[in-house]
Order: structure tokens, then C-alpha cells, then sequence
């Protein structure tokens, strides 16, 4: 005699729950995906209604993705010294706005000006440089020296 439902009848049992459980795991990663999306994308982390003038010497130029990074010695009033990260755009949009991976060299006295970060660490957003020859870039994405990513209302 036999117990339990037939052969062919268990996996058909079956199937809707493991459909139900791929669904949510599906649903759990999409969410998990969308919020570093959004996490890494978001520019509330910087003070962008203050500007500060940095001058310094170029610690490391990183010309990385997604972001790129400087990386200045700053000398402090009581003769310390203080690496700041300043954050940039992407190597790709980098390079369009004329910048090669060889623009800053460590050792470099620079002049960078930046949108500081909130929480008062030494850090910020990519504002502009003044390169030891007297050059200056600035970032082409800001609009009449505008914050990015900031909705307008009008």
C-alpha cells in the first residue's frame, strides 16, 4: 500500500511555492540594487552652499571608476599636516573635459576648491584646481558655479 499523494502529484505541489520564493528573492535584490543606486548617487553628503579653497600638495591622483579621486596635503596653522579627499567625476567623463591621468602628480602644489562634506571630515566635492603652471579647471558640469544634482523649483 502506498502513502502520500501520487508520484506525478508532489512536484506539481511544489512548484508554486518555489515560484513564490524566487519571486521575493528576485523582489529583496531588486530593492537591495535600487538603494545603492540611489546611495551612490546621491550628493547630500556635501555641503554645496559652501565652497572651500584648499592649498596643498597632490598626496595621490587616483583615475579610477567609478569616481576619481585627489588626495591633498594640507598644512595645518600649527604645522600638521591633514590629507583631504576630494571626490571627482568618472575617468570617462574626465577625460572628455580634458583631463588625463597624468594631470596631477604627487608632489604638486595645488589650489583646489571644493563643496565640503557635511559631517566635517577632511573631504569634498570637486569644485575646481589651479594647477602649478596658474591654470584653472573647473568642473563643467556646474552650471554658473551652480550645486549639481540639486532639483530647481520654480
Amino acid at each position: 500500500m502506498r502513502l502520500g499523494p501520487p508520484k506525478d502529484e508532489a512536484p506539481r505541489r511544489l512548484a508554486p511555492k518555489i515560484r513564490l520564493m524566487g519571486g521575493c528573492a528576485a523582489g529583496l535584490l531588486a530593492l537591495a540594487l535600487a538603494n545603492a543606486a540611489v546611495a551612490h548617487h546621491s550628493f547630500a553628503m556635501f555641503d554645496q552652499a559652501r565652497q572651500l579653497s584648499l592649498q596643498g600638495t597632490v598626496l595621490q591622483f587616483q583615475w579610477t571608476n567609478p569616481h576619481s579621486w585627489i588626495f591633498l596635503d594640507v598644512r595645518r596653522s600649527d604645522g600638521g599636516v591633514q590629507t583631504w579627499q576630494i571626490e571627482m567625476n568618472s575617468v570617462n567623463n574626465l577625460r572628455r573635459q580634458g583631463w588625463r591621468s597624468r594631470t596631477l602628480k604627487p608632489g604638486d602644489q595645488v589650489t583646489v576648491v571644493i563643496n565640503p562634506l557635511r559631517d566635517g571630515r577632511k573631504g569634498g566635492l570637486f569644485v575646481s584646481v589651479k594647477l602649478p603652471d596658474g591654470s584653472m579647471i573647473l568642473d563643467p558640469t556646474r552650471r554658473g558655479n551652480a550645486p549639481i544634482n540639486v532639483p530647481v523649483v520654480k
